[in-house]
């Protein structure tokens, strides 16, 4: 039986080395993170006991602390079968959360414990951690410093975290904590940073950095072994080629490589800002010159980056109607899992507002007690108060992005819980609430996202028109209406006829704070366009959609530059799986709402989408998917404004500090990369590199590729890493994706997102693109 791991027993000396030992490397990292001597993060270090809730039955205290590295959390178990003490990563929590605010938390404990209480939330599918801390004081110094140290790891340049990870990991190489490395440790050191070294080679770089010949890598010897480690070869060559003054790039040389390579409009005063911000040598910065040093700054900051950094922020205009947006949004966005059984959490609400998603779904049924329940129709999903989900909602709907959030309901309430889901909405969103048109006048359009800054639209039924509250008061207070689409048409297929509308009593006053969009059923274009208002918006299952994007792209495109349009996934998508986003986008559809819960393919290129313009989940569509009179047709493809053929070149040059996909197999990650092209039908393309054996550290490839984009508006680029098997499918490494448009020419690196759509801290690709207009082009 394996029992829990633990460190050998030291004897007093050794026990009080490996003390200094620890704080010195404390040290080391709260100053990286510019935390040193920070209080809360002091007490983080020294730990504590926490009262650990997962039910009203299980709640037992652990002892908790911050690891030396100052990345990872470090808890006591008492699980006899684990193999090793429990931890997790700093990098892995989306937020903290203080008070009783999780479903957990509000059952299984009372009021008493309120100030005490706080929950660590995870990126991942991982159950949020509940934690009840002896005194005020210690959770408020839990939660600002955990708080703290997220914010501060966010601010580390990729450089900085690539130095951190090498650290961390020479010292979890360095078995008995002596600040020394013998061959062995250093075997072991290559073998967890995911690179295979035959013992010949290990043996070659001991000795040369063993320049004492004790038997033993310190000091100054240990940093010879990690600048042979580090050293990139791909770099120095790229270096050497333009650094043409003795050596080192002067101003004018680094101007020539900013407009030759990486094909940047500039001058020489950007050249010397970026000597002036990057240079680490203070002598080589008097004389205006770009040492090695510096020029490996440069690559590992935003500029170096493959996204452009102009984009990063908010730059496009968010002053067109909404309607002239994409918009990032969650299907079902109450559940953690699948659509059968899986839990409901409020928590499921956190992470995509996280995640800029800036339309949400409530399906919302009769509780007890009187109260709203949000879940899975017909399904053993679990259960959550509607009003807790909009506490949720509104606490963190405007933490990653500023713009509106839409809240879709989809209404199976009797009258009387309809009145309460509009007290609720009322009292907690209060003024934030659109509950009238802006300027009080009968509206001709969509506002626009700038104008509703800050504020939650509700999308759902109404009794009349919006026109109609201006002339009259409606005299009844409830009325009959047609259940949201979705509902009861699961198993509906394509070619079935269409199932008669459930009924259901509207109450008036859910009705009236249904503003801009109205939810309709849809009867074709024609009708929408002879009969439906602007705020009338209808909601689409993917087979429906996706048959009118192919069929009738430009009807499409026609009739959402007025209205919105919705598309969810189909009912069969019991595991929470996704449709590809692409063809509706290309349509000029708006809301086209994906499995936030689910990191794959198709969430990927959704995220990818929305990266740019400041993460606001908002996207301006291409001015011909916003023109009544567009001629563009997606499948056809005829000529136009759309059509401006570019030719894309990419270099995959190498990657860095590649992760093992699984940290349990003691096998070398094989890696090959993958460039796929997203956009019309033309655009759309794959190509892959070889893979390269047993080195996941520093694996190079030198490959070229070369894609069509014929239009580049549309167009999105995804790279995908894997571990190459021969006997079955390949493992996901990681990916990143991000819109043609926003690619940076030149050399730059490529960040990489895990399986669960995070930022690996210390993994990137670098890369070299050139995209060239085609002369011959008579639209240019």
């Amino acid at each position: 039986m394996q029992c829990i791991q633990r460190e050998p027993r030291r004897t007093k000396s050794e026990e009080l080395l490996h003390y200094a030992q620890s704080k010195k490397e404390a040290r080391i990292n709260t100053k990286l993170l510019g935390l040193d001597e920070d209080p809360d993060l002091q007490f983080m270090l020294g730990g504590g006991d926490l009262l650990k809730v997962r039910s009203s039955n299980w709640k037992k205290t652990r002892f908790y602390k911050l690891r030396e590295d100052c990345k990872t959390l470090w808890y006591e178990s008492h699980k006899t079968m684990r193999a090793s003490n429990p931890t997790f990563c700093v990098d892995d929590i989306a937020t903290v959360r203080q008070g009783r605010h999780t479903e957990g938390l509000r059952k299984h404990t009372d009021g008493q414990v309120e100030g005490r209480a706080f929950s660590i939330l995870f990126k991942s599918r991982r159950k949020n951690l509940d934690l009840i801390a002896s005194s005020e004081q210690e959770a408020n110094q839990w939660v600002t410093g955990l708080e703290k140290l997220m914010s501060n790891m966010g601010k580390l340049t990729q450089q900085q975290k690539t130095e951190h990870w090498i650290f961390n990991c020479m010292r979890k190489a360095d078995k008995d904590s002596n600040n020394k490395m013998c061959l062995k440790e250093l075997k072991s050191f290559m073998h967890h940073i995911n690179i295979e070294v035959d013992d010949k080679y290990a043996q070659d770089i001991f000795e040369e950095c063993d320049q004492s010949k004790c038997g033993f890598l310190e000091g100054k010897e240990i940093e010879h072994f990690y600048e042979i480690l580090t050293h990139r070869e791909e770099i120095d060559e790229i270096y050497k080629a333009h650094a043409k003054t003795g050596g080192m790039m002067n101003a004018e040389n680094l101007l020539n490589f900013l407009l030759t390579e990486q094909r940047e409009a500039v001058d020489l005063n950007h050249a010397l800002t970026l000597i002036d911000k990057y240079e680490p040598d203070s002598s080589a910065k008097e004389k205006k010159m770009l040492s090695k040093d510096g020029f490996m700054m440069y690559l590992h900051h935003p500029e170096g980056m493959i996204f452009n950094p102009s984009h990063k922020g908010v730059y496009q205009d968010m002053t067109q109607p909404l309607n002239h947006y994409f918009i990032s949004s969650s299907h079902n966005t109450y559940l953690m899992e699948d659509q059968l059984k899986g839990p409901s959490s409020t928590e499921a609400y956190i992470r995509a507002l996280l995640k800029s998603c800036r339309c949400v779904e409530l399906d919302c049924w009769d509780g007890s007690d009187g109260e709203p329940v949000i879940y899975h129709g017909y399904t053993l999903t679990s259960k959550i108060l509607f009003k807790d989900a909009i506490k949720a909602i509104k606490d963190y709907a405007f933490k990653t992005s500023e713009y509106p959030v839409i809240l879709s309901l989809e209404n199976h309430c009797s009258v009387e819980q309809q009145k309460i889901m509009a007290q609720h909405m009322i009292s907690i969103l209060g003024s934030a609430l659109v509950t009238e048109p802006l300027g009080n006048q009968i509206p001709t359009g969509f506002p626009s996202p700038e104008r509703l800054k800050g504020r939650f639209v509700i999308k759902g039924k109404r009794l009349n028109k919006l026109e109609d509250s201006f002339i009259t008061k409606a005299s009844s207070t409830e009325d009959i209406v047609s259940e949201e689409e979705e509902s009861g048409d699961d198993a509906e297929e394509e070619d079935q006829k269409p199932k008669e509308s459930k009924k259901l009593k509207l109450a008036k006053e859910l009705s009236d704070i249904v503003i801009y969009c109205k939810s309709v059923h849809f009867n074709g274009f024609q009708d929408a366009k002879d009969n439906l208002s602007f705020y009338e918006m209808s909601s689409f299952k993917e087979g429906k959609a996706v048959k009118l994007a192919e069929e009738s792209a430009n009807q499409y495109i026609h009739h959402n530059v007025d209205k919105l349009s919705r598309i969810y996934p189909a009912g069969l998508r019991t595991d929470s799986s996704n449709y590809n986003p692409v063809p509706l986008w290309n349509s000029g559809c708006q809301i086209v709402a994906l499995n936030f819960q689910t990191q794959d393919k198709e969430m990927d290129v959704n995220q990818g989408r929305f990266l740019p313009n400041g993460q606001s989940g908002y996207i301006l569509k291409p001015a011909y998917l916003r023109d009544r009179a567009s001629e563009f047709d997606p499948i056809t493809l005829t000529r136009g404004e759309w059509l401006q053929h570019k030719t894309f070149h990419v270099m995959v040059i190498s990657a860095q500090q590649l992760p093992k996909v699984n940290p349990k197999k003691t096998s070398i990650v094989d890696p090959l990369v993958r460039v796929e092209l997203y956009g019309v039908n033309s655009d759309v393309a794959t190509k892959e590199t070889e893979h390269v054996e047993n080195n996941g550290f520093n694996p190079s490839w030198n490959t070229t590729f070369q894609f069509d984009v014929y239009v580049p508006e549309l167009a999105l680029v995804r790279f995908v890493v894997e571990d190459y098997d021969s006997n079955s499918s390949n493992e996901f490494v990681g990916q990143y994706t991000l819109p043609f448009t926003s690619i940076q020419c030149g050399y730059h690196h490529v960040p990489l997102f895990n399986k669960n759509g995070d930022l690996l801290p210390s993994a990137n690709l670098f890369v070299h693109t050139m995209i060239l207009d085609d002369a011959t082009q008579s639209s240019q």
